[in-house]
């Protein structure tokens, strides 16, 4: 029998702002979409956060025994500077200023995403479409958008008439928006634009004469909007109407928003049960940001090449931080944070490797098939990483308390204790064992030593012999970083 058959899982839902028993539309079957990156830059930490969280949830659900389909697109052309319908395409851009062609630029940042992803371990989605892969769908949409009456054609471009859909939808079901309070607090249009109401939103661009990226249509050689895109892929890939839809908080509105008008225009009926969206990053308590600083990149917390963190920090490490946080809530990275996060993660995968040397008794004294149901509810209740983390350390008390043999189990009983451990901590969450080869602890400790000797020459104020001690590590690739706490390592 299924797992998911003994399960019930609830999912915040927030387009009815509630929590809701997940019910997949064909039994054993999950359809999941995600929004995934525009490919103009490097992945930011804030957009590993967000796919990390609908990782674990593709990882929960198959553990569930559910036959998932998961759909996350690659943005690689119709994405506005500024997400507007004015502007300058984001990977045209980028590929003018650095003097490449538009797909040289998709190529370098597609394959930075997926290395990241990779060394963070994820999964692959089960399909990953782009959006210039996708431009005959595209096309077909508009098509029938503008035949429902909803589309209307200016100067070469196709726009989507949000006044008239709001006459018999509800533009603003997801965010709560009111479409008289959005117009009332629009700025009137100035005659310049094409767009009959300011609330109106791009189906399709006329290309002007400088703009590299550029398809025929029916209409003009030009672009598709970038709200199109997730419409046609994620029905081609997942049907008119499926599960699971997923992003990161700051697409709820309006791209989200958009997505249902367009597919309630073609269909006439909502297109996703769940809408599902993860919070965002903050770094020392502000909001990260290119433009200020106050930015991080995934490469750079395990190489430790930045200003941040006082040394470098493994893959695993950093995905066990994130899910000490609901997906749902604000997190907030520093180092300080991340330290106490290694201890944890180092402390549970101690833990692990104990367990493998655990006999079994004749009989239980733990409660072992209760404390499997509490890792179960805490995923169970909107995937609550948190709460399952803080079971797995009740876990791990059990592992210490078994091996000083205060508590036994019998052999099944550890058996199952031992299977759902290493499910959860593996297989759900994804974390992995840092791999080390036997010198690694021997070097710790000469460089340990050499930063002893370093401490003790400038506490003699011979500087010269502290200089040289640090010189002498960085030509081996060994960087030192002083700090209040003392100073550490990374290797480079």
């Amino acid at each position: 029998m299924p797992l998911y058959k003994n399960q019930t899982l609830k999912i915040y839902n927030s387009l009815s702002g509630e929590k809701e028993t997940f019910t997949p539309i064909n039994e054993g079957n999950v359809g999941m979409y995600v929004c995934g990156p525009t490919v103009y830059s490097n992945v930011h930490l804030g957009n590993v956060r967000t796919f990390m969280s609908f990782d674990v949830i593709f990882r929960y659900l198959q553990h569930l025994d559910y036959k998932v389909r998961y759909v996350r697109n690659i943005t690689d052309v119709g994405h506005i500077v500024d997400d507007v319908d004015e502007g300058e395409d984001k990977i045209a851009k980028k590929a003018r200023l650095e003097q490449l062609e538009p797909m040289e630029v998709v190529q370098r940042y597609t394959v930075d995403f997926h290395d990241i992803l990779n060394a963070f371990n994820f999964l692959p989605p089960s399909i990953e479409p782009t959006a210039t892969g996708h431009i005959i769908e595209q096309i077909e949409i508009i098509k029938t958008i503008i035949d429902k009456g909803i589309g209307y054609v200016a100067n070469g471009s196709v726009y989507f008439d949000v006044v008239k859909f709001n006459e018999t939808n509800n533009y603003g079901v997801l965010s709560g928006r009111n479409i008289e309070d959005m117009l009332a607090n629009t700025r009137d249009l100035d005659g310049q634009s094409d767009k009959r109401n300011p609330q109106d939103f791009a189906l399709w661009k006329k290309a002007e004469p400088q703009h590299i990226m550029r398809w025929p249509s029916p209409w003009s050689d030009g672009f598709p909007g970038w709200h199109l895109e997730c419409t046609a892929m994620s029905t081609k890939y997942l049907g008119n109407h499926f599960d699971i839809h997923g992003g990161g908080m700051d697409l709820k509105f309006p791209h989200h928003e958009c997505e249902i008008a367009q597919n309630e225009a073609c269909t006439g009926h909502t297109p996703v049960n769940y809408w599902m969206h993860a919070n965002m990053l903050t770094l020392n308590g502000k909001k990260m940001a290119k433009s200020t600083g106050n930015n991080i990149l995934p490469g750079e917390i395990l190489t430790g090449d930045n200003a941040f963190l006082s040394k470098a920090f493994s893959a695993s490490v950093t995905r066990f931080f994130m899910m000490q946080a609901h997906y749902r809530s604000i997190l907030d990275f520093s180092d300080e944070a991340i330290i106490a996060a290694e201890k944890g993660y180092k402390r549970l995968m101690d833990a692990m490797e104990t367990l493998k040397g655990i006999s079994a008794k004749e009989t239980s004294s733990l409660d072992i098939f209760g404390w499997k149901q509490l890792c179960y509810d805490a995923m169970n209740d909107d995937f609550n990483t948190p709460i399952l983390i803080a079971h797995l350390f009740e876990g791990v008390r059990f592992i210490n308390l078994l091996k000083d043999e205060k508590e036994i189990l019998n052999p099944a009983d550890l058996k199952l204790f031992t299977i759902t451990m290493q499910a959860f901590v593996f297989d759900v969450l994804g974390l992995e064992e840092e791999k080390s080869n036997g010198n690694t602890d021997k070097l710790e400790g000469v460089v340990n030593m050499l930063i002893g000797m370093r401490k003790q020459a400038r506490d003699n104020k011979d500087f010269a012999m502290s200089d040289q001690i640090r010189d002498q590590l960085i030509t081996l690739g060994i960087q030192l970083k002083d700090g209040k706490e003392g100073t550490t390592f990374s290797i480079n």
